[in-house]
């Protein structure tokens, strides 16, 4: 289980609200066509949701990874609010999560694959979406506020999905 600090979920509300403030076409033009603006920002949902999953206790070459992003994440934030506007650092305290099932790590090793796909074939501009958002659900993901809540349904549908498909072919 990877923990964040002050500055670890600092970067990650801030890559939140820079894909937010680039999403928002403004109240008018959501309103006149919602599915075609809500569409526009499904990728980096999609990737957010991917990297809550991995942050998850997640072992092998995809939980390195994910640690040494929240790592990172961690240490730039907390120099950056200490160094940068004077404020303290610190561990946050944990969300509860329900650890991935055996099943439940396939599915995330599958949709690791999925991602990598994505990110290829995706043009420059939707490739940088969706990496930030895989470092923003990195960097919330193990926070206790609501993007933290959103880790136990996610791991609970990884579970089930492993449990009915892995479990059905065995």
């Amino acid at each position: 289980m990877n923990f964040v600090t002050y500055g670890g979920v600092t970067v990650g509300l801030m890559i939140l609200g820079y894909d937010l403030v680039k999403w928002w076409p403004g109240r008018k033009q959501l309103m006149k066509d919602p599915l075609k603006h809500l569409s526009r920002l499904a990728p980096f949902l999609a990737s957010w949701a991917y990297g809550c999953l991995i942050t998850l206790g997640v072992g092998g070459l995809v939980g390195w990874v994910s640690s040494t992003a929240l790592g990172i994440s961690n240490w730039l934030g907390d120099a950056a609010l200490v160094w940068g506007v004077g404020g303290t650092s610190g561990q946050l305290a944990a969300a509860t999560y329900r650890p991935l099932s055996g099943p439940g790590l396939g599915v995330t090793l599958i949709a690791t694959a999925v991602f990598i796909a994505a990110v290829k074939k995706a043009s420059d501009e939707q490739s940088a979406v969706m990496k930030r958002g895989a470092l923003c659900g990195i960097n919330l993901g193990t926070s206790a506020g609501v993007a933290g809540f959103a880790a136990v349904p996610l791991a609970t549908a990884a579970n089930w999905l492993g449990d009915n498909s892995y479990g059905r072919i065995g």
